[in-house]
Parts: C-alpha cells; sequence; structure tokens
C-alpha cells in the first residue's frame, strides 16, 4: 500500500450530478480518511453507485470538486485508477481462464511487468486461500471463491485506496464470512477501504465511520454508534407468554400513540420505537398487565443500525431512481438542521448532518 499517512483519501465537496431530468446527486460533501474503513450506506437509488463510479473515474461529475488521494479525478483520471482498487457488485472475471491467468492479465493491464505480475498473483492466491484452485478455470468456482478471486484482481496494482461498492451481494453467509475475513485482514495491515453495502450489520461490526446518503445527500455521517444515539430514540421490546398477539397490538396502539409499533407474530415478539424509552416500556407494561396479556420478557435497549438507518431516511422505501425534486418535507435534509471505459486495476465528534459496478 501506498504511504500517504495524515492526507485524506478521498474529499467530495458540493457534488453534483444528473441524468436527464432525474438529480442523481445534489451536492454531496464526503472526507474519507486514509486508514479507515467508511461505509456509504442510502436506499436503493440513494445515489451510492453514481457516487462510486465517479470517485472510480468511470463517471464525471456535473459539477464539484473531487480529490482521491490528492488527485482531481476530472483533470488526473490516471493519476487516481494507478492508487485506487474496484470491487464491484459482480465478479468481472473471465470465466474461460484460470484463476491464476485472470490475476496476471489484471496486473499486465495495470502496468505490471509479466515477471512483477506472476509473482503477485501467487501472492493474492496464497493470501486469499485460493492456492489449490488457482490452476482451474474460473467457471468452476463457487460464488465465495470467485468474489475472493475479484477481491484479490483488485489488489493487483496495490492500491492504496479499495473501493468497495456492495460487494458480498448475492453470497450465502459462508461466502460473506469468508470474504470478510480476507477483508479484515487488508484493514488490519492498514488498507484504506470505501464499502458500499445493503447489509447494515456489515458496517455496524466492520466500519470506522458510516455515512448516509439520501436523495442524492450526505444526510448523517458518525460512527454507528453515533448514528444510533443520534435518532433521539429507544427500543422496547415485548415477547409475549401466550398467542394474544392481535389484541396487545390493538391495547398498545390506542394507549402509546404516536410511538412506533411493529408486530412480528410469527415469534410473538413487539417492537416499539420511542422518544422516551424508561416511560414507554413502564407504560407498556402497565397496558399489558391491565388487559390480562402475559408478557414472557420486556426490555429496553438502543436501536440496531438498521432501526437508525430507516429513521434517518425516513423510512423511505427503494425506487429505481432518486426523485427529480428536492427532499420532500420533513426529510431530514430539508433544511431544519445544521451542518454539523474501466480502467486498470480499478476493479469524529458526534454525528454530523448536512443539508447542503466496475
Amino acid at each position: 500500500m501506498t504511504d500517504l499517512a495524515g492526507e485524506p483519501a478521498i474529499e467530495a465537496s458540493g457534488v453534483v450530478k444528473s441524468f436527464g431530468s432525474v438529480q442523481a446527486l445534489r451536492g454531496v460533501d464526503l472526507t474519507v480518511r486514509t486508514g479507515m474503513l467508511a461505509a456509504l450506506l442510502g436506499p436503493n437509488g440513494a445515489g451510492k453507485t453514481t457516487l462510486v463510479r465517479i470517485l472510480a473515474t468511470l463517471l464525471r461529475q456535473d459539477s464539484g470538486s473531487v480529490r482521491v488521494l490528492g488527485h482531481d479525478v476530472a483533470t488526473h483520471p490516471y493519476a487516481v485508477r494507478s492508487v485506487i482498487g474496484l470491487t464491484g457488485q459482480y465478479a468481472g472475471l473471465d470465466e474461460a481462464l484460470r484463476g491464476r491467468d485472470n490475476l496476471i492479465l489484471i496486473g499486465r493491464l495495470a502496468g505490471l511487468g509479466r515477471q512483477q505480475a506472476s509473482q503477485r498473483a501467487t501472492e493474492l492466491a496464497e493470501r486469499f486461500g485460493l492456492a489449490e484452485a488457482a490452476g482451474r478455470a474460473v467457471r468452476t468456482y463457487s460464488g465465495g471463491m470467485r468474489r475472493r478471486l475479484d477481491l484479490a484482481a483488485s489488489l493487483m496494482n496495490r492500491p492504496a485506496l479499495l473501493i468497495l461498492d456492495e460487494p458480498t451481494t448475492g453470497l450465502d453467509p459462508g461466502s460473506r464470512a469468508e470474504l470478510w475475513a480476507a477483508l479484515r485482514e487488508l484493514r488490519d495491515a492498514g488498507a484504506t477501504m470505501l464499502l458500499t453495502t445493503q447489509y447494515l450489520e456489515e458496517a455496524d461490526r466492520f466500519a470506522d465511520a458510516v455515512h448516509v446518503l439520501d436523495h442524492g445527500l450526505i444526510i448523517a455521517t458518525g460512527t454507528a454508534s453515533e448514528l444510533k444515539t443520534h435518532t433521539g430514540t429507544q427500543v422496547v421490546d415485548v415477547l409475549l407468554a401466550g398467542q394474544d398477539v392481535a389484541a396487545a397490538r390493538a391495547s398498545l396502539a390506542a394507549r402509546l400513540a404516536p410511538a412506533d409499533l411493529h408486530v412480528d407474530e410469527a415469534s410473538r415478539r413487539l417492537t416499539i420505537v420511542a422518544r422516551d424509552g424508561l416511560g414507554t416500556l413502564l407504560a407498556a407494561a402497565r397496558v399489558l398487565s391491565d388487559n390480562r396479556i402475559e408478557v414472557a420478557d420486556i426490555a429496553m435497549r438502543q436501536p440496531s443500525l438498521d432501526e437508525a438507518f430507516l429513521a434517518l431516511t425516513s423510512g423511505r422505501p427503494p425506487s429505481d431512481h432518486p426523485p427529480s425534486g428536492g427532499p420532500p418535507a420533513g426529510h431530514p435534509s430539508a433544511g431544519e438542521l445544521p451542518s454539523g471505459g474501466g480502467p486498470p486495476g480499478t476493479r469524529s465528534p458526534g454525528p454530523q448532518r448536512s443539508g447542503a459496478r466496475r
């Protein structure tokens, strides 16, 4: 890895990108420090992949500035490409070639000599547990093996920044665990990574910083713990002893409005999201007792990152494209809160809120 300690790996300011009448990015501000694993989260259509493609020089922004490891992506794209690696949502491998030959091909395209590419391919195949399979055609690989090979290919040019665009999409739990074991090794070695993912527990467990993108804007930034706290809510979990789920839901909904109530009938579990966690817990216990509904367990906890994410994005359902207008009224980014072809090798204080695939 290139030694760029202390220099921001990514500096984006006021980034705007439109596709016809659809404004995908509306003024994105993003900073990622070297040595960090930063997660970029957002609903489908929020602009994550558009931003990733701009960072990887695969797309040019309409306005705003973007610097990657000190290089401007618009004016010095080849310098950017020489210091990044990109792993996309789908493995970009030649299935007819052997695994080792895929790595050597990527290395040669990245400018490595024949001997350098061969040595690097051997090193990475061993590092990612692919040494025995390296002589086989990629079409014989499992999904997890392909994704690890794809990750290895993105590291052939020893990038100072690794961009991971939903790298675990479509993988089974075992393959996801294998890939994250490899990513943990890279992180422990000091690699700088930007991760987009639909699996929020990955960001919760592994990310040093989390950036939430919605409607083309970064609406929140902080650690996972800070974002959970920043929602200003707590969660009360109620596990019923019997099957009185409908009665419990009706009684709690009538007495605890406007608390957010979620019911899982199969597990007999009710989840209440409220501003006053302790008061809500006591009130829920009293309501259920008054209605002779037996409770097996009741407890209060901090929101999960999934719950914090839904609160921050106003629970907006996924969509194919971001809306063409501005953020909806009441959305966190609406202004009521202050600002707190593909290249070779491209394979804090409290949380801040802002309004402003290869």
